[in-house]
């Protein structure tokens, strides 16, 4: 009787672990993240933001990106959004003309033209928001370059830091993707922004 009971128990510990109860904090890849994974700072963690709800956080694609995440595709197209946060030197407008110069128009006329721009103060910082459309130039030159993607859009978001006072750095929220995942998920990077918060 005793080697039919330890075979017994031993299946009985094996099942428990592999079926963790619901207050496991076991979370299987195609769950929804946790709060936890959406939160993320700027300025060394003095102002906070939270991505929206299914938004996705990766890992950067490179150390000059502090925050990724992947934005779900709207219906009938291949690719997700993307969003990425980093702090970056230049002026603000010549980060502005470098998003621009990353964008085509189909019938030749001018991108820069047809950028919107707009301003907006949030927990005392001023925020320039940026709103590109056009044929998306998806690597950089020194990429290798040259992966055009037609009918993209960039929501952009140039966070002016301040410390009181001063200023404390410049940070860029980059939102690119298919223009009807954008259009989707336009309302809810607006909401993050204007979310923004010092940190306690």
């Amino acid at each position: 009787m005793k080697n039919l009971a330890f075979p017994a128990f031993f299946v009985a510990v094996l099942f428990a672990l592999a079926c963790p109860g619901p207050g496991s904090s076991v979370r299987a890849d195609d769950e929804a993240p946790a709060d936890d994974d959406l939160n993320f700072d700027l300025a060394d963690g003095r102002l906070l933001l939270a991505a929206p709800d299914g938004w996705l956080r990766k890992k950067p694609a490179n150390n000059i990106i502090e925050h990724e995440f992947q934005v779900p595709a709207s219906e009938g197209d291949e690719r997700p959004g993307r969003m990425t946060v980093m702090s970056a030197g230049g002026t603000i407008g010549a980060n502005v003309d470098r998003w621009i110069g990353q964008f085509s128009q189909p019938d030749g006329s001018s991108t820069k033209d047809k950028t919107k721009q707009e301003k907006l103060s949030v927990a005392g910082q001023e925020i320039t928001l940026i709103d590109i459309s056009g044929t998306y130039d998806d690597r950089p030159p020194a990429a290798g370059g040259g992966v055009k993607r037609e009918n993209y859009r960039l929501l952009g978001a140039i966070v002016a830091t301040k410390d009181g006072k001063k200023n404390t750095g410049n940070y860029y929220v980059k939102f690119v993707g298919p223009s009807q995942t954008v259009e989707d998920h336009a309302e809810g990077f607006k909401k993050m922004l204007k979310g923004l918060k010092a940190a306690k």
